[in-house]
């Protein structure tokens, strides 16, 4: 299997006066390229903080996190900044879009912070945006966009670096079925076409079923999803 992520043996403990919160116990999951595995848990149960994990936002306390064979652990603070850069996006629940900027520049971000020429990365993000359906939306501020818009620019925007790894944490989660549905199927489309490996935290059990795999968090471990 061609791992892009992979986690050992992970674990991670919140310490407060009143008492440690072991909240990850060992955590192992691996995601292929060109697989999409959903993470589907109750809230408190570690979803966001493996993922924050998982996308080198956190250190673990123990185990170890590796980023297409690369073992963050090794890294200095820098090198984790920069593979986290190229080799990973994030979509949230809430877009996290700016404002001030067009659906366009929202994309071409990620790219100038990585030093891409500004009309190589002006011309990569409307070819996202067409991808999705937005190429007559491009040059609107997110104020002027639907919820599903707005998540789809979001999702355009984490692939705008060609990332190995996506990470969502409940992407769909603000949007009614229907959107929710189509964001989806282009979410799904973009991980097959460009051979990605996904971890989609979802409450959803219908876009869990359709995902290659379904695990949750027992005891601060992954198991498969029953």
């Amino acid at each position: 299997m061609n791992e892009k992520l992979a986690l050992r043996n992970l674990s991670r403990t919140f310490r407060s006066a009143g008492g440690d919160l072991a909240v990850l116990r060992g955590v192992d999951l691996a995601v292929a390229a060109g697989e999409i595995v959903a993470l589907v848990a109750p809230s408190g149960a570690g979803k966001s903080t493996l993922l924050q994990l998982a996308g080198l936002l956190e250190k673990p306390d123990g185990g170890a996190v590796l980023i297409e064979g690369r073992d963050a652990a090794t890294l200095s603070d820098a090198e984790r900044t920069a593979l986290r850069r190229r080799s990973i996006g994030f979509v949230y629940q809430m877009h996290h879009l700016l404002g001030e900027f067009t659906a366009v520049e929202n994309v071409m971000l990620p790219q100038l912070i990585a030093n891409v020429p500004r009309r190589k990365a002006e011309a990569r993000a409307m070819a996202l945006l067409g991808s999705f359906g937005l190429m007559t939306r491009a040059k609107h501020l997110p104020g002027a966009l639907s919820g599903g818009e707005q998540q789809r620019v979001a999702i355009a925007r984490a692939l705008a670096n060609q990332p190995a790894i996506l990470l969502a944490d409940e992407p769909t989660g603000n949007l009614d079925l229907a959107t929710a549905a189509v964001v989806f199927d282009e979410l799904l489309a973009a991980v097959r076409n460009h051979g990605l490996a996904a971890l989609i935290a979802t409450h959803n059990p219908d876009l869990a079923a359709r995902m290659d795999r379904q695990v949750t968090i027992k005891a601060g471990k992954i198991a498969p999803l029953t």
